[in-house]
């Protein structure tokens, strides 16, 4: 194991943790030199197992031992490429306390490449229950929204063109690393003005999603919704009177404003989740699991069948 001692934060190699912002980090002009950072062990190990390109690790002494045996896998990978190393970074705790959220990453932090997104027919080829996420601005609620994804069996995850990166630290972090885990790229025209809330997206994106077979529901406040139940009663009989499966795909919009009204109006569907107590929504990261779980049959179904 490679180790490099530093004192100081201040040392260029270290540029990505310490300096570099996210856009950055991202380098669209030079998207081969883009990297994104895992936080934490667990993280770490799920970015690696989800087959991204580690370049540098970088955490306390005293971490070493508990992830010699994922380092050394990092390093066997590492060493089918040009150059053949992995640096791992030995910084003193204060030092590293200077990172905002250190504290939270449990001593370790990772640079990884970052991946080309794949094309949006890859992304869907098997999938049947897809969440689509318009404009959402907030780094944790894309976070948790990949979490909740991953564990109630989503297939796949589309963002459009203004909504949050997935790969920004903090939903990584707020995922657990289930970005890794869960299929996703961009939707849309991404050359077209895409001001969040404008809905500018859903005129391309939404007609890819109906060209590969889904019926699109848009979770949103209406008077003319119907109950997840409700739909997903529809769906499960009209595949089996038809005998093709059903292939769902859940749009869920911006904080506080929602899914815009351009983007609704495109849709099949309008769906909003039964409330007690006055309550008229919840956030759009509690939403999206609630509607995870209503329509978890029809993924489940998809996985029968391939």
């Amino acid at each position: 194991m490679p180790l490099i001692y530093v004192d100081a934060l201040d040392d260029p190699r270290l540029d990505a943790y310490a300096r570099l912002t996210e856009a950055q980090l991202r380098s669209k002009l030079e998207p081969e030199r883009a990297i994104f950072i895992a936080e934490s062990e667990k993280v770490i190990e799920r970015a690696f197992e989800g087959g991204m390109e580690p370049l540098s690790l970088l955490m306390e002494e005293k971490w070493l031992d508990a992830m010699a045996p994922l380092i050394a896998r990092m390093e066997e990978r590492a060493a089918q490429r040009p150059g053949g190393k992995l640096p791992v970074f030995v910084a003193p705790h204060d030092e590293l306390k200077r990172l905002t959220g250190f504290e939270l990453t449990r001593g370790a932090l990772g640079a990884f490449r970052r991946p080309t997104l794949p094309a949006l027919d890859d992304v869907l080829r098997k999938a049947r229950l897809v969440a689509v996420l318009e404009d959402i601005t907030n780094h944790t609620n894309v976070g948790a929204i990949f979490r909740s994804a991953a564990a109630l069996g989503v297939d796949a995850v589309l963002v459009s063109p203004a909504c949050y990166d997935p790969l920004y630290r903090r939903a990584v972090r707020v995922s657990m690393g289930t970005v890794f885990q869960v299929p996703w790229t961009r939707i849309g025209d991404e050359g077209a003005p895409n001001r969040p809330g404008c809905g500018t997206w859903s005129g391309q994106g939404i007609a890819e999603l109906h060209d590969r077979g889904f019926t699109i529901a848009a979770m949103a406040l209406s008077d003319e919704s119907v109950a997840p139940d409700e739909l997903n009663a529809l769906l499960v009989e009209r595949a089996a009177t038809d005998g093709t499966p059903a292939k769902l795909a859940l749009l869920f919009g911006t904080e506080g404003e929602g899914l815009a009204p351009a983007t609704i109006a495109r849709c099949d569907y309008t769906v909003r989740i039964p409330m007690a107590h006055g309550v008229d929504s919840l956030n759009v990261a509690a939403s999206s699991a609630v509607a995870f779980y209503a329509f978890r049959q029809l993924s489940q179904l998809g996985r029968k069948v391939r």
